[in-house]
């Protein structure tokens, strides 16, 4: 029988990963490039049933470009990378105006498939939205992955040349954790 353990767990940076995955779309989306973004300033905690986070949005950094679902590393130049993390947190995120993200889990149970659902409500951009992810326990990690429509948000996907270049309006997330065996984050 697993231990329960109530203490808080808290995560960051220098424990946890949390990245962001973007698409192309458009006449034009065979010259561009999907993207793996990392957010580099961010607070989870988890806590008896509950999941509590924070995201600073001027923190979004170009981690890759991607191609065929594959890291493409040397697709981006630096001023690339500097140009694409501007608009990001400028443009699409408005960081100046809307400079903190969160979410707060108004539901955890386990999830038929294995691992753990989470329903909360993300606020990001103003807005405030019902989101759901799944987490599953893979070795010594959980990973926490879900998906969010910037629409939904007040987002309008940055667009390029015309709106012959554009970025789909889904974005993949994936949040990495340490994960204790003995740890179990549904109460009893």
């Amino acid at each position: 029988m697993r231990a329960q353990i109530w203490a808080v767990q808290k995560f960051d940076s220098s424990t946890a990963e949390c990245l962001l995955f973007t698409g192309k779309a458009g006449l034009l989306a065979s010259v561009a490039h999907d993207l793996k973004l990392l957010v580099t300033r961010f607070e989870v905690e988890v806590f008896a049933g509950s999941v509590h986070a924070s995201f600073d949005p001027a923190s979004v950094r170009v981690v890759c470009a991607r191609r065929d679902g594959r890291d493409a590393p040397g697709l981006l130049s630096a001023s690339d990378r500097a140009e694409i993390e501007k608009n990001i947190v400028r443009s699409v995120l408005e960081s100046a105006r809307y400079p903190s993200i969160s979410f707060h889990s108004t539901a955890l149970a386990a999830h038929p498939g294995g691992g753990y659902r989470i329903d909360g409500v993300l606020e990001l951009h103003g807005r405030q939205q019902p989101i759901a992810m799944l987490a599953r326990q893979q070795g010594d990690v959980a990973i926490v992955e879900g998906h969010l429509h910037q629409p939904d948000f007040g987002i309008i996907p940055y667009t390029a040349m015309l709106g012959a270049l554009k970025v789909k309006p889904d974005v993949a997330f994936r949040l990495v954790i340490p994960w204790s065996q003995d740890f179990d984050v549904v109460p009893p």
